[in-house]
């Protein structure tokens, strides 16, 4: 739950902000703890705002107006006004038409995030397949890519230069032409739109600062210097150096987000694909440790001493069902469908393997809710029920915290869109550096509600 706090201004002006906005832990997890100045609260207070709108339209609630924004944030509805035109006017937030209300007065104005104003690239490099994603404030795909390859012991530079070609492109598709577009030049028809920056998801270990991947086993990479090469072979990337995360991370945010209608949620998202990849959501935020390495489920070890991937991941699967490998899970969901039994035994295996090792990471860390992504997703029906036997066993607190398995909401190569949403936090984190910003929008006309 929020806490509002209201700050006094020697001004008189009205500056109120949440506790984790102060702290830096909120929806903008860019913004730092700093000493308390006029100008650094007002700038809060446009994020406070902003953020209301946009919580709003991730748990699919009513639209506010500037009342509810006024009622919700505790700011008055004379400086909610002015900082809900400043960001009309800047393109961040757009306004619906007016609809009537219970209350006296003028019909209410409900306040929408602006679509296609702003751009935020996801990118993605997995072991069968590359992808770019663009999407904007209001959450829509703006245009995507993904070029399906097997990218197992691959070279780096060969695999990079091709996910630069394809985030070009997609930038290309999404505002016209990219030097334009990452200079804050309005190119697109029907308004500008503006790249805020990009991020990519690896599978494997990044730090974070460098631009670095660390090692990915399953591609057979070690110290690349990933930003390096995008950036000599990319023009979105040399003007927008991307931020590398985990996977696993990546996606568990996109599905922390999926979730918010039902408030912040603590879940254990586990991603099977080539690899396994694990993350810890708490309170609807994901923890990846001190240096961003947690998770790697895949690398824990298994009763007969094995890696938990060679058991229960995809190609162990489509394996022990007594398919070839490069049929992928599409063989293996073809075969369970027709009843084959081996490929029934192959994933029940998996699944008691699966819900053994997440019972450790449970007990570990007292969160007793799975939520099962990627191939994981597509094999539900038959692996939530070996898991979930398996969790009940060996989850400690299962009979007083019962525990769940369920499957993810958020949609096809989730790391994608957590990628882009990771760039947007910096849009809510800073608003004011998007207002003010060559080629910011003028404002929008009014959408229908």
């Amino acid at each position: 739950m929020r806490t509002i706090t209201n700050l006094s201004s020697s001004s008189g002006l009205d500056i109120c902000c949440t506790d984790e906005l102060i702290e830096g832990t909120g929806y903008g997890q860019a913004v730092k703890s700093t000493a308390a100045r006029q100008g650094t609260l007002r700038e809060l207070n446009l994020g406070l705002v902003l953020r209301e709108v946009l919580d709003a339209a991730a748990t699919h609630a009513p639209s506010p107006s500037r009342a509810d924004v006024a009622a919700a944030t505790g700011l008055t509805r004379a400086t909610v006004s002015t900082l809900v035109d400043r960001l009309v006017a800047g393109g961040l937030l757009a306004e619906c038409e007016p609809v009537a209300t219970q209350r006296a007065g003028r019909p209410a104005v409900p306040l929408v995030p602006a679509g296609g104003t702003l751009v935020a690239l996801g990118a993605e490099v997995n072991v069968d397949y590359l992808g770019v994603r663009a999407l904007d404030l209001a959450g829509h795909v703006l245009a995507e890519r993904v070029v399906e390859d097997d990218h197992r012991d691959s070279d780096p530079a060969r695999v990079l230069r091709a996910l630069a070609a394809v985030a070009d492109d997609v930038l290309a598709e999404t505002v016209g032409d990219p030097v334009a577009a990452t200079a804050g030049e309005p190119v697109a028809p029907g308004g500008p739109r503006r790249v805020v920056g990009t991020a990519l998801a690896l599978p494997g270990l990044v730090a974070r600062d460098a631009g670095t991947l660390l090692l990915a086993p399953n591609l057979g990479w070690r110290e690349v210097d990933v930003a390096g090469v995008l950036a000599d072979a990319s023009e979105v990337f040399s003007a927008h150096p991307p931020t590398l995360a985990n996977e696993a991370d990546l996606a568990a945010r996109a599905e922390a987000r999926a979730q918010r209608r039902e408030g912040a949620a603590s879940f254990v998202y586990v991603s099977g694909e080539i690899g396994i990849g694990a993350a810890l959501v708490l309170e609807g935020r994901v923890f990846g440790g001190r240096h961003g390495w947690a998770g790697e489920l895949g690398h824990t070890l298994v009763a007969d001493g094995r890696p938990l991937e060679q058991v229960a991941g995809q190609d162990a699967m489509v394996r022990a069902a007594g398919l070839e490998r490069e049929a992928g899970v599409a063989s293996l969901v073809a075969a369970l469908a027709a009843g084959a039994p081996a490929a029934h035994e192959a994933v029940r295996a998996a699944g008691e393997a699966l819900g053994a090792a997440l019972a450790n990471v449970v007990n570990t860390v007292d969160v007793s809710d799975v939520v099962l992504g990627g191939t994981y997703a597509r094999l539900a029906e038959h692996l939530v029920e070996p898991v979930l036997a398996a969790l009940r066993t060996h989850v400690l607190a299962a009979p007083w915290a019962p525990p769940t398995v369920g499957v993810a909401r958020v949609g096809d190569i989730p790391a994608l869109t957590g990628a882009a949403l990771s760039v947007l936090d910096l849009v809510i984190a800073d608003p004011s550096a998007w207002l003010d910003a060559p080629g910011a929008a003028a404002a929008l006309p009014r959408l229908a509600p």
